[in-house]
């Protein structure tokens, strides 16, 4: 930016201070918004009763005598007629001056309707509520460029309407939620963010040291056990709306903090579970998207308002990969399958990972409509209960969606003596180098063994509302995580 802009701008702050105080009052004279005063003009320019408003300043046009600018608020936009006629010799020549497109301005006087029909304010006093001392780059309105937009989101917002409008619908998709879930009798509860522990997902967790405590906690990366203690101590129904943290790459689906959600009921069972998750998503995609509870993702026009089908992974896995879950595969078989199938897979990944990432390379691609993914096996599901119809398989749910994972879902295990030795088993696959492999946390383990009654869980995160809204995951948070500009 040009220095000389700049400067010219601070010798017009340091004019208006020096004849008006200050160019940055704490009261902003206002008495409608401007949409208010849009839709109540008839009445108040008939009265032609004095009305103050207030925002900041798109277009201004300077023409001899007069002159005419576009203030919006939140609301709406205005026009502000000023002429020196009206305003006054020292008054107008201040505003010629020192006013700028950018600043925000408080304008009263009374309304009227110009030659081109245009609903304005004959404008008796303006104030300066702001002053703008950079100007709005104009190349913000047609800029491309993710990575610019996203490190000055501000000017993002402020120069692109369909931005600010997508985190409204972020507004309406959460508050969807939360009506949805306080309708069915949940509670909402807010639990910590630092842990001693951090479980609940496989994911490497983020560090930090607590000086008071002296000690060490993890950012947690899920809200799972902490709720479900809550159902140990006689709570039904909770959830939670929160941000966790990730400490993993960046892409289209996946950021190192994120809003969460996750509800838990006693008493439910999957199937239950799964009636209650399509119920909820219905319910969004209707908020969001209007009647039409249709979206479109990668090229794909996705229905939201169609029944969920059913698919179940042991089934769709072996018609993908020719394996049979239901037998008893070594992690060597998993790894030469994934060898002829040209699938990238970490060396140190056990079988769980295994089977996981032949599943997203296969399975997951062909998943496009939403659906529930059900019946995952129990190398990749450590916290759900097993299916009493097969000992291979769990008790678990995905809603899936444009081939990404949008939900997660169990009938939660609440067996102590089983959990402490799936928990064990994660320990193992940590030891080998799996850094994402769940720690044993024993006071959840102490807490099982006071007793939890049977419960269905489930949890989703903010990618949903990027997929609805076929975004990346960044563009739909509204300061994501940067790395800093070399």
């Amino acid at each position: 930016m040009r220095e000389d802009i700049l400067t010219m701008r601070r010798e017009k702050l340091a004019l208006l201070t020096k004849e008006r105080g200050t160019a940055y009052p704490e009261n902003a004279p206002r008495t409608h918004t401007n949409e208010e005063a849009t839709t109540q003009f008839d009445v108040l320019s008939t009265s032609e009763e004095n009305v103050s408003l207030v925002g900041r300043i798109r277009s201004l046009r300077v023409m001899g005598k007069i002159a005419f600018c576009h203030l919006e608020d939140g609301s709406g936009q205005m026009q502000g007629f000023f002429s020196l006629e009206m305003l006054g010799e020292e008054s107008f020549r201040l505003f010629k001056s020192t006013v700028e497109t950018g600043d925000f301005l408080s304008i009263t006087g009374t309304l009227f309707l110009t030659k081109q029909n245009e609903k304005s304010v004959h404008v008796t006093t303006w104030q300066m509520l702001s002053k703008s001392l950079r100007p709005i780059p104009t190349e913000f309105y047609g800029l491309k460029d993710e990575e610019e937009l996203l490190r000055r989101r501000y000017l993002d917002l402020l120069s692109n309407k369909e931005t600010r409008e997508l985190f409204v619908k972020k507004n309406i998709f959460w508050q969807t939620i939360r009506a949805t879930l306080t309708n069915e009798k949940f509670l909402e509860v807010q639990t910590p963010v630092l842990e001693h522990i951090p479980g609940g997902a496989e994911a490497k967790p983020f560090v930090t040291h607590h000086n008071a405590l002296n000690q060490d906690f993890y950012l947690r990366i899920s809200l799972e056990l902490p709720l479900k203690r809550l159902l140990v101590g006689g709570y039904e129904r909770v959830f939670e709306i929160g941000r966790v943290f990730r400490n993993e790459g960046i892409d289209r689906e996946h950021l190192q903090e994120f809003d969460h959600m996750e509800f838990y009921a006693s008493y439910m069972n999957m199937d239950q579970g799964m009636a209650l998750t399509e119920t909820l998503y219905k319910n969004v995609a209707r908020a969001v998207l209007g009647d039409t509870m249709q979206s479109e993702y990668n090229g794909e026009i996705i229905d939201w308002n169609k029944p969920f089908a059913h698919v179940d992974y042991f089934t769709e896995f072996k018609k993908e990969t020719g394996l049979d879950l239901s037998e008893d595969l070594t992690l060597e078989v998993l790894k030469a399958k994934a060898d002829e199938l040209h699938i990238k897979y970490e060396p140190s990944a056990g079988k769980g990972r295994m089977i996981d990432t032949l599943y997203k390379k296969t399975v997951r691609q062909k998943l496009i409509q939403p659906c529930f993914l059900i019946g995952q096996p129990l190398e990749v599901s450590p916290l759900a209960k097993i299916d009493p119809n097969n000992s291979r398989r769990t008790l678990r749910f995905q809603p899936v969606v444009g081939t990404s994972e949008v939900g997660n879902g169990f009938a939660e295990l609440n067996d102590p003596i089983d959990q402490r030795k799936r928990f064990e088993e994660q320990m193992k696959l940590r030891d080998a180098g799996d850094e994402e492999g769940m720690m044993l946390d024993e006071d959840f383990l102490q807490a099982l063994e006071y007793g939890m009654p049977p419960a269905c869980g489930f949890g989703l995160s903010e990618r949903l509302f990027a997929i609805l809204m076929n975004r990346s995951v960044r563009e739909t948070v509204i300061f994501p995580p940067m790395k800093e500009k070399e």
